[in-house]
């Protein structure tokens, strides 16, 4: 069975494959947004960028709630954070053995030259 941390992290990630959906995330970093402001750089229907949000949304990633006749969409950014971390992790790793590998190559060059 998957367990939801990896399911959320699927998820985040899927949301965040997309460039209009990052467009999203940009925009709402900034403060909420109506759907119809949201909407208003990208040449998509109205249809394809509810599909963006519902994405966002299933991910946790927004939430939307009407005000008045309009939608308002807020960032909820743990998500983000969750996301972050564990790329974090992974890059930690990385540096970790390309420092390894830095140290290797100086070891073997200073052989070469004694």
């Amino acid at each position: 069975m998957v367990n939801s941390r990896a399911q959320q992290l699927d998820e985040t990630f899927f949301a965040l494959s997309d460039p209009t959906r990052r467009a999203i995330i940009a925009r709402l970093a900034d403060g909420d947004s109506t759907v119809a402001e949201l909407s208003e750089p990208f040449s998509v229907s109205a249809p394809a960028i509810s599909k963006h949000l519902r994405v966002l949304e299933r991910a946790g990633l927004l939430t939307q709630e009407r005000d008045g006749r309009a939608r308002r969409c807020h960032l909820m950014p743990e998500p983000l954070k969750e996301a972050a971390e564990w790329v974090e992790k992974y890059q930690r790793f990385w540096e970790g053995k390309l420092d390894q590998l830095v140290k290797y190559l100086e070891q073997s060059q200073q052989e070469k030259q004694t």
